[in-house]
């Protein structure tokens, strides 16, 4: 090797440097990228020649172009795309030409008996295999390797247009971007790609990017076209090619598309536990976040906890709970609380009548709803969304679809970015999660200080005072505020509180509702007090007001 002569560079096969790797004239290749131990032996016998031409030109290693008998691909359709058997590193190898569109030869793509894949030359101006055949036509079929691209070729009489990717779909992007003016001298563009995941997804990123021409992907019942080839199935693979169908982004639809479905009647959500906000709201339906604000101590995980019991024992849905600041051992004591009518979370106190048992207890615990329907999260002090995220996919694909989540800003700290930006993440995803999965979450925000009357002396909940309102407000399909003037002297009013329906993106009729709940002292539960009339709820508006 030391007598050898440096000839050019060119890519490196393991390190993908464009022109790391140098060529000798007898053959061996070394690396120079940092880190990249890469080298070739000398060819032995097979002499490169120097060249003063551009980097574009190299010395091809000679070979001949013969039948590929255990891949089906017959010697006539090797010539025409310069498919050869050589002999590198002094072993037989299979080799495929590569050239530009106007016919400049640029690489050779080298297949060892091993499935050792080389380079020689360049593959930096990112050319389609088999590109320089076809100037234009009707129609033009991409497939992933070589081999793929001798097949589909071959089951057309070799007349039709066929190429491929220079590297598989690792790079499939960039070499279709480069190739868009050539691809737009034809009428059609068919994507053969692997029908594995990889290979699919690659298809649909391609597609993406030949928007705006005729572009159509074609689906096989086997891996690649060379499969179907040696499976005999021949005419399947030919109709695979003329029934391709037309590319349609994600998220077009035609009636046609949703006609069966958009014909179903209409129903009725899951109901809540208070049936007026289920008439209003028309009850929770799946990919909805309803979100819930109040000041401190207005009881809005209460509120949460007993609609979890009724979804739990009444509607018996499987739940799952994040409550991010209360211990599992005390939400599960609250929530068998509101099923018994008995507040498990208070103690007994000495001298005066048990208000429950530890056999009470129990027995509630013990249901069999609870125990096949609700999950919680204990959180040990770890509250982020991104440590979250993940319990919440493993519960919906176990069938899990109502999730409580209290409260939202928690999960917004720890991470790099500022609290707006988190929750407004947060809320993107939570979105995307409930419609690919059907989930229906319930969420939980801490509010701003308001101006004027505190939260706490029953000060008006508006949107704005969400923290991170313009997310929550974009994300969510019902807003709801609490309010109750904790400090009024009337024990009634101290105790009754306004549940007012903030956002209605559903059929918005319901915006400005206001339900009057009480609350239950002996048995810790909210309930429904009569509600006002039109001219009732008018007055009041007026007088909060002044």
């Amino acid at each position: 090797m030391s007598e050898s002569g440096y000839l050019y560079k060119e890519s490196c096969p393991a390190c993908g440097s464009k022109n790391n790797l140098a060529r000798y004239d007898d053959g061996h290749a070394h690396c120079y990228s940092a880190g990249c131990e890469h080298k070739e032996s000398p060819t032995g016998g097979v002499v490169y020649k120097p060249t003063n031409q551009t980097s574009k030109t190299f010395s091809p290693i000679l070979g001949e172009s013969t039948a590929l008998r255990k891949r089906g691909i017959r010697e006539e359709t090797c010539k025409k795309y310069g498919y050869k058997i050589i002999q590198y590193n002094n072993e037989t190898a299979q080799a495929c030409d590569v050239k530009l569109a106007d016919g400049t030869y640029v690489a050779q793509k080298i297949r060892t008996r091993d499935k050792d894949f080389r380079v020689i030359g360049s593959l930096e101006e990112k050319p389609l295999v088999g590109m320089h055949l076809f100037s234009g036509g009707r129609k033009i079929v991409i497939v992933e390797g070589e081999i793929d691209m001798l097949t589909m070729s071959q089951v057309q009489s070799n007349k039709y247009p066929v190429v491929s990717l220079p590297n598989g779909v690792s790079s499939a992007k960039k070499v279709i971007a480069t190739n868009l003016e050539y691809l737009s001298n034809f009428e059609e563009i068919l994507l053969c790609f692997d029908m594995d995941e990889v290979g699919q997804i690659a298809a649909i990123e391609c597609a993406d990017l030949l928007m705006g021409k005729n572009v159509k992907l074609m689906s096989l019942p086997l891996k690649d076209a060379n499969e179907m080839l040696l499976a005999g199935r021949t005419e399947e693979l030919i109709n695979a090619m003329w029934n391709a169908k037309e590319y349609k982004p994600d998220g077009l639809v035609s009636m046609s598309d949703i006609m069966e479905e958009a014909l179903k009647p209409t129903l009725m959500g899951a109901p809540w536990f208070l049936p007026t906000l289920t008439k209003c709201t028309y009850g929770r339906r799946p990919a909805e976040i309803y979100t819930l604000g109040a000041g401190t101590g207005m009881g809005k995980t209460d509120f949460f906890t007993q609609q979890i019991a009724y979804d739990c024992l009444v509607l018996n849905v499987p739940v799952g709970v994040f409550y991010l600041e209360q211990m599992p051992v005390e939400t599960a004591k609250r929530i068998g609380g509101k099923i018994a009518g008995k507040q498990f979370h208070i103690p007994n106190l000495e001298g005066e009548e048990p208000r429950w048992t530890t056999e009470d207890l129990r027995n509630t615990l013990m249901d069999p709803r609870l125990e096949e329907n609700l999950t919680m999260y204990n959180a040990f002090g770890i509250t982020q969304w991104e440590s979250l995220k993940p319990k919440i996919i493993y519960l919906a694909e176990k069938g899990v679809k109502h999730f409580f989540i209290d409260h939202l800003t928690a999960m917004a700290t720890g991470g790099d970015r500022d609290e707006k930006t988190e929750l407004e993440n947060i809320m993107s995803e939570l979105a995307g999660l409930g419609q690919r999965m059907g989930l229906i979450f319930h969420v939980i925000s801490h509010l701003t200080t308001p101006e004027g009357k505190s939260h706490e002396e029953g000060g008006r909940v508006t949107i704005r005072q969400f923290k991170g309102s313009r997310a929550i407000g974009y994300w969510s399909y019902f807003m709801f505020g609490m309010e109750r003037n904790q400090q009024a002297a009337c024990q009634v009013e101290k105790t009754t509180t306004s549940f007012r329906v903030l956002k209605d993106r559903y059929t918005g009729q319901s915006t400005g509702t206001v339900i009057k709940l009480g609350y239950d002292s002996a048995t810790g539960c909210l309930y429904e007090l009569p509600q006002l009339t039109t001219e009732e709820a008018n007055f009041n508006n007026k007088s909060e007001e002044f």
